[in-house]
């Protein structure tokens, strides 16, 4: 009973860190570009992430785990790629709107997972996709259904290609059996050298101290230290399945947060889509 009392703890504990990153995004670009926010960001992760495994006494494991050609690709599509779109999309969107918008990366994993895991899915799974896919419609245009007057296409396209970065990731990271930490390090090391190199290529290093606050708090509660405080829920929970259902209430807490803490006005037509989106992902859950 008293580890199942924890599990919630830091179950909940997580869920509330990951729900004030869409605000944490939002805010930050206001001091920097996206190029620059995925810099500083990733560079905070990598610098956690070697604490963690200085601290966790697994540097004599890097050897068994380094496989440079695996971190390179994984490396590229996270946290380089992934990051640079979905911080383009909060960029051009609202922040409710783009982080409805990636949430509905679980339910292109599961169509994803037909070609790539030779998964089947079943007349329920495809229906689950249509309904989540119809509350990306009731966000992307605000309610407009019928219209479908898309009211900002290239920002609902980078919000749908981060959900799909993020679930063609998870696909690849799942056939990666090198040890977490070890490998994220690797593969956060990685994505920090080509952010920066892009940077000097394409953009520009800017510096805001508002701004670099901002992406360490991101590095930290985005990238970091979050995913591990998530896997100690789960490690003490008597079932995998009563933690993880609490990551269902993170859209809608973080919808509170975007309103507190931000100020956007929450639309009915985000509420209503996102309802359809997890409802969806739910729906698509096999029993």
């Amino acid at each position: 009973m008293k580890n199942q009392k924890m599990a919630y703890i830091y179950g909940i504990s997580a869920v509330l860190m990951w729900s004030t990153v869409a605000s944490a995004f939002k805010l930050s670009l206001q001091h920097l570009d996206y190029m620059n926010l995925v810099f500083y960001a990733s560079l905070t992760s990598t610098i956690v992430l070697l604490l963690m495994i200085i601290k966790q006494r697994k540097l004599t494991l890097f050897r068994e785990n380094l496989n440079l050609r695996r971190s390179l690709i994984l490396g590229f599509i996270n946290p380089f790629l992934y990051y640079l779109v979905l911080f383009k999309a909060y960029s051009l969107l609202p922040a409710q709107e783009a982080q409805a918008l990636n949430y509905t990366w679980p339910i292109i994993l599961a169509f994803l997972s037909i070609p790539l895991l030779n998964q089947k899915i079943s007349f329920r799974g495809i229906l689950a996709i249509f309904v989540s896919f119809f509350g990306v419609l009731i966000i992307a245009t605000r309610g407009d259904v019928l219209s479908l007057n898309f009211r900002n296409p290239l920002g609902t396209l980078l919000g749908l290609g981060s959900a799909f970065i993020w679930a063609s990731y998870w696909i690849l990271n799942l056939r990666d059996e090198r040890e977490d930490v070890l490998k994220l390090f690797l593969n956060f090391t990685f994505g920090f050298i080509y952010i920066t190199l892009f940077i000097w290529l394409f953009g520009k290093f800017q510096f805001s101290f508002e701004g670099i606050m901002g992406s360490v708090y991101i590095g930290l509660f985005e990238m970091g230290i979050t995913f591990l405080v998530w896997h100690r829920a789960l490690s003490l929970s008597r079932t995998t399945a009563q933690v993880a259902n609490l990551i269902y209430l993170t859209p809608f807490i973080s919808l509170l947060f975007i309103h507190l803490i931000v100020g956007e006005e929450i639309l009915p037509s985000t509420l209503i889509g996102l309802i359809f989106i997890v409802g969806g992902i739910l729906m698509g859950r096999e029993k």
